[in-house]
């Protein structure tokens, strides 16, 4: 065998078969750590290592012939029966590593070490940007994936293990109250998109995976689960506004919450995203409104903390110029800024110089927590939304996300163009804009009536 392997032109360890028999046969074996596992001091055979938790470890050197480069093979056999096999293994990936068909230089991790690996390398490279993404990754990994694949080698990974997480996630009954219990859905499991994008993770670890170590990606033909039934918004409650409606709640949105009056009467007649809204600056060498212009520039957004991302979701500037009436409601907005300021510095000093040092258009107040001048947080107007649907009798619950629904339909009333439309609110496709829509039935009937003027001729007797 040591020939075999010298004529191989590869290299191993101390330690002979001959001591490797001997050591298979005795009665009490020495462990030692090595190579980030726990296993025999000597080898079953030339590379090959007994573990402690069962199976092999095999690890050995050749030369790559096309570099003439050391290249190393370094993995755990964790359903390796026998040390024969798991030297056939050995062999055979010693080859492939001399020919230069594979990268052999890194033992295959387990999932846990992996997929912080790819995360990290995603924040690295810059495929990961937003904090959301970040947060969206920690939390879907440390929630699902890892308590599911984390000790198991990816290599090991199955197209079965994945469809079993999947099914039981769709079969589990949540424990949990209050917030977490309603992102289930009522029935106990887990919605279609909660699942996907756990999928949509695991088929991104994965992949990189298949790619590095040259083994089959368990996610190759796994499905996502249908959408079939799924509602985000229903005609009961289409979270946006009727346009008859928007005036009836900005008027009272000014009278009972005038610090939130500016920053909803600019997404109710832009449609901009609340993150784009939040980190707006109000003047400083960068300020995103220009006063003198009337043009508001949109590129950055921010999702959690004091974090920005100096872009914006699509990856694309936005220069909305203003109507003169929005000009003065952020006028309006800033004058009472400055005049709240004021009266909080005569009682409120220091609290006072932080909200002057913000340059931000829309800074968070002071609060028990912090001095203020920050961003706002995202669920500082989910109150206001459900008070004032309440006091209008809006009929269904609304929230900040439908000023973006509510713009779409006023510009349709408005009959603006869907171009100019796309370029106010930062829609990157049609389609994504008539996702934000909501046909009336009021437009409905308009339509029909002209398709029945034309259908029984009613236009031709009329001229």
């Amino acid at each position: 065998m040591l020939c075999r392997a010298a004529e191989a032109g590869w290299q191993v360890s101390a330690g002979d078969e001959t001591k490797g028999k001997a050591n298979a046969q005795s009665p009490s074996r020495a462990w030692v750590s090595r190579w980030k596992d726990m296993i025999a001091a000597e080898p079953e055979l030339p590379g090959v290592w007994r573990r402690k938790a069962g199976g092999f470890h095999i690890r050995a050197r050749v030369k790559d012939a096309r570099t003439g480069q050391m290249r190393e093979v370094n993995r755990v056999l964790a359903d390796a029966k026998r040390a024969r096999e798991a030297l056939a293994i050995l062999t055979a990936e010693l080859e492939r590593a001399r020919e230069g068909t594979i990268q052999a230089a890194e033992a295959v991790p387990t999932f846990a070490d992996w997929a912080v690996r790819v995360l990290e390398r995603k924040i690295a490279t810059g495929k990961i940007t937003a904090s959301s993404g970040r947060r969206t990754w920690a939390s879907l990994l440390a929630h699902h994936l890892i308590p599911a694949f984390g000790p198991v080698y990816v290599d090991k990974l199955t197209r079965e293990d994945v469809e079993r997480l999947k099914l039981d996630m769709l079969a589990a009954r949540s424990h949990a109250k209050g917030k977490r219990a309603s992102r289930k859905l009522k029935a106990g499991r887990y919605s279609a998109e909660t699942v996907n994008s756990v999928l949509a993770v695991l088929r991104q670890i994965t992949s990189e995976a298949s790619d590095t170590f040259n083994i089959a990606d368990p996610c190759r033909r796994v499905e996502a689960v249908p959408k079939r039934g799924h509602r985000t918004y229903t005609y009961e409650a289409p979270n946006s506004l009727k346009p008859g409606d928007v005036a009836r709640f900005l008027d009272e949105t000014r009278v009972r919450y005038p610090e939130h009056y500016a920053f909803v009467f600019l997404g109710f007649t832009t449609g901009l995203r609340p993150s784009s809204l939040r980190p707006l600056r109000r003047r400083g060498p960068s300020a995103d409104i220009k006063w003198d212009t009337a043009e508001l520039l949109v590129r950055r957004s921010q999702t959690h903390g004091a974090e920005v991302m100096e872009e914006t979701k699509t990856g694309r500037d936005q220069m909305i110029a203003l109507d003169e009436r929005q000009v003065e409601a952020l006028r309006w907005h800033v004058d009472r800024l400055e005049k709240e300021n004021a009266q909080r510095a005569k009682r409120y000093p220091k609290l006072a110089e932080a909200m002057a040092a913000s340059d931000l258009l829309f800074p968070a107040g002071p609060t028990r927590h912090n001095a203020g001048g920050g961003f706002r947080s995202q669920s500082c107007m989910d109150k206001m939304f459900r008070d004032l649907g309440e006091r209008l009798a809006i009929g269904y619950p609304v929230t900040p996300r439908a000023m973006r629904r509510t713009y779409q339909d006023l510009c349709r009333a408005a009959s603006v163009a869907d171009i100019v439309t796309r370029a106010i609110s930062g829609h990157a496709t049609p389609e994504m804009q008539r996702h934000y829509s909501t046909v009336s039935g009021a437009e409905m009937r308009a339509g029909l009536a002209k398709v029945i003027d034309i259908a029984t001729g009613h236009e031709r007797r009329a001229a």
